[in-house]
């Protein structure tokens, strides 16, 4: 009896370490995926900088999708949206409005499997890529997503900044406590000295005067595009051409708000037939017209239908440009000369919540407490040094 229940352990136990083993195994097995590079290298990309002294480039992002071998996918559909950093309210970024929404939304056609799109990277932190790979052709290869992640480091020069600027409030707080912590005797009818009433209401000016800059430059910062866009004249592509048998529309949204995705499409089509057009090379740009910056570059070809749509944030409240330029592609029988059009967008910027403008002066405030505190305890040890003296 004893043997038969040592052989039903024993057969348990390898049943369970088959069925383990099996899972393992599996959980090992190579799947199809998307590699992910960008240009510069991940370390040196640093988030948008709008008084940059050198003109800055947007972040070339290459997303490759392959299969189980590491063979790259033919014929793949990619979609692909960008999520920008989660909300910090306690560490905010240079526009906290963008923290926490969708950047980018875009669907694109990639017969090599490839998908290069030049995208500027406004803010610091971690940005999540949502990638959906599909075929084009059916049951050619299972559809599959993919989750990615794109570290974004603050620019090293605002920390230099912080530190200067956290270096003199401190100083300033520590000299007014050395002051207050000084004086030892009151005169006949004052509350404090004349000293100390002097600081606390210099110390009150500069409260004031930090709180109306702040909300003064919010509101600059909120006309910041209709200020820009009246002293723009220059001329540009229409938004919709007919030439050498091609019609090419661009359309979508003229108005955008920072914060929300804008609605772009283009259509390209025969203008004799009104067939759609697929065997056209299509340059997106989309350009900040203040700092004629371009922030989004794309080049692709339309869809089935002859179709080219995404969805857009502009992030920086100033008035965008999206240009596009179509080309014959390479080796087609279509053969013509670049079309290019236009359309201009009114990008509406948002102010800041005031709880944000009331962080950041709690944090200035804070720093000259803290060095006045340590003026007044400095103070307070010498004192009786002084008497024992």
């Amino acid at each position: 009896m004893k043997k038969y229940r040592l052989f039903g352990v024993i057969s348990t136990v390898c049943i369970v370490l088959s069925v383990l083993y099996s899972f393992v195994g599996n959980s090992q097995v190579p799947t199809s995926r998307v590699l992910l590079s960008t240009n510069p290298p991940l370390e040196r990309i640093l988030p948008f900088e709008a008084e940059a002294e050198k003109p800055q480039s947007p972040v070339t992002l290459t997303l490759q999708a392959v299969d189980s071998a590491g063979k790259s996918l033919t014929n793949a559909k990619i979609n692909l949206q960008i999520l920008t950093p989660p909300r910090n309210p306690w560490l905010t970024t240079d526009f906290p409005i963008v923290e926490g929404t969708k950047l980018l939304q875009m669907n694109a056609n990639a017969p090599d499997g490839k998908l290069e799109i030049q995208q500027m990277l406004p803010i610091r932190g971690n940005y999540q890529l949502l990638v959906k790979v599909s075929p084009l052709v059916a049951n050619t290869f299972a559809a599959y997503e993919q989750t990615l992640n794109l570290n974004v480091h603050e620019n090293p020069i605002k920390y230099k900044y912080f530190a200067v600027i956290a270096a003199i409030l401190l100083s300033l707080g520590l000299l007014g406590g050395w002051i207050i912590g000084g004086q030892e005797e009151l005169q006949q009818g004052e509350i404090a000295p004349q000293s100390v009433r002097l600081l606390l209401s210099a110390l009150t000016v500069v409260a004031i005067v930090t709180l109306l800059v702040i909300n003064i430059s919010a509101e600059v910062a909120e006309a910041h595009g209709s200020e820009h866009h009246s002293t723009n004249t220059e001329t540009i592509a229409p938004s919709s051409q007919k030439s050498q048998g091609l019609e090419i529309n661009l359309e979508g949204d003229k108005n955008a708000t920072v914060g929300k995705l804008a609605n772009l499409a283009l259509q390209v089509k025969d203008s004799t037939t009104g067939q759609p057009i697929t065997d056209v090379a299509l340059q997106v740009k989309a350009i900040a017209a203040e700092h004629n910056l371009t922030v989004f570059d794309y080049k692709g070809i339309p869809d089935e239908q002859g179709k080219l749509t995404w969805l857009e944030q502009f992030f920086d409240g100033s008035p965008h440009k999206i240009e596009v330029e179509a080309t014959p592609l390479p080796g087609s029988s279509r053969q013509f000369t670049p079309v290019k059009v236009a359309q201009e967008v009114e990008v509406e910027a948002i102010a800041p919540p005031i709880y944000i403008r009331l962080i950041g002066l709690f944090y200035f405030t804070a720093f000259v407490g803290i060095g006045m505190a340590i003026g007044l305890l400095i103070q307070n040890r010498r004192k009786p040094q002084a008497r024992t003296n």
